[in-house]
């Protein structure tokens, strides 16, 4: 009878399962927490990562450089708009929302990919222009001495954008920053110890910069849907073509990898956000040089061009229709607005070499 009942209380339910007992019972409410904490862990990094995925607002130039001025009791002189607004690019690819991500080794920003490779295109200009600073624009001629500063910190700029640490990328950018901040204080000092430049074959070198910039951009935009690329063949200097005898054209499809074309994308997005800053910056700096050379009204077509390349994305990624099908293509609307502000930086160009 006492049997019974024991088999009884199994049967029934009566009793606890003695296999859930003790040190099972514990594991098994052990993964249970662990599941949670994974599952909250989780949502954390997809919320806090979708926030440090926006890309950051556009800032006014001319106003943040005269309050820059203002709080360092500096001079407005020329090249002060150029200069402070390039730092505030800089700084603002370290100190936006999340940071610096492209070095990230941790969730969310390892998982993250559109914002690194907005961060490659912002960087992009805040080199090129660094390096005109260094070459062109602080020097009266190219047999004159460069500046120390800007001779320190253009390097600096260049440092692998991946590094995590011994040094941190965003220790040797910081430093980057700080070396185009002395070059400002003695610019503006009211006995000026560094020099810059408004001159028109300086600004037109660093429009040269930018053009190859954007024409590469526009090309790789274009090839989300591939593209064929022509290459003569069996045409040498040694060999040149015979009159009247068409030479072989090789045919090639160059097509951007799947997996490729929101880098590319977000990357030229980078490229038009500093860029259009930077351009309100030299139009400020050099008013005098474009007014004579009758090439304002270009200027401000090539920051319209790049400002509608930077309208908000409200599809949940980048689609990749066909040109003419059902669904859009996000990379040739950009290669469309990249496109036209790169011819009008052509036609800016052959204005600033006329007499």
């Amino acid at each position: 009878m006492l049997d019974w009942k024991n088999r009884g209380g199994r049967l029934g339910g009566g009793t606890a399962d003695p296999a859930l007992d003790g040190p099972t019972m514990g594991r098994w409410r052990l993964l249970q927490v662990v599941a949670a904490v994974v599952v909250v862990y989780l949502l954390a990094t997809i919320v806090l990562g979708w926030y440090w995925s926006r890309e950051p607002d556009r800032f006014a130039v001319q106003r943040t450089a005269r309050e820059a001025a203002e709080a360092s009791g500096r001079q407005l002189v020329n090249g002060y708009t150029t200069v402070e607004t390039l730092k505030q690019v800089a700084e603002t690819l370290l100190d936006k929302p999340g940071g610096y991500l492209t070095n990230d080794i941790a969730p969310p920003g390892l998982w993250l990919d559109n914002m690194p490779s907005w961060e490659y295109g912002v960087l992009v200009q805040v080199r090129d222009l660094t390096r005109a600073l260094r070459k062109d624009f602080a020097r009266s001629q190219s047999q004159s001495t460069e500046d120390p500063d800007l001779a320190r910190g253009e390097p600096l700029f260049h440092f692998d954008n991946r590094s995590w640490a011994l040094p941190a990328t965003e220790s040797e950018y910081r430093q980057g920053i700080l070396a185009l901040d002395r070059y400002l204080a003695r610019l503006s000092d009211p006995a000026p110890k560094a020099l810059f430049y408004t001159r028109a074959d300086n600004l037109n070198n660093w429009l040269g910069d930018v053009a190859t910039r954007l024409g590469s951009l526009s090309q790789r935009l274009s090839a989300s849907v591939g593209r064929v690329r022509l290459d003569i063949e069996g045409v040498s200097e040694e060999a040149p073509a015979q009159p009247g005898v068409i030479p072989p054209v090789k045919e090639e499809v160059v097509e951007t990898p799947w997996l490729q074309i929101d880098n590319v994308f977000y990357e030229a997005r980078g490229q038009a956000w500093a860029l259009s800053h930077l351009l309100r910056a030299i139009e400020v700096d050099f008013a005098d040089v474009l007014a004579k050379k009758n090439a304002a009204i270009s200027v401000r077509q090539i920051i319209r061009e790049l400002e509608a390349a930077q309208e908000p994305l409200w599809s949940p990624m980048v689609l990749n229709g066909s040109g003419y099908g059902m669904l859009a293509n996000h990379s040739l609307v950009m290669a469309n607005y990249i496109s036209r502000a790169n011819a009008a930086i052509i036609d800016l160009r052959n204005l600033l070499s006329q007499g």
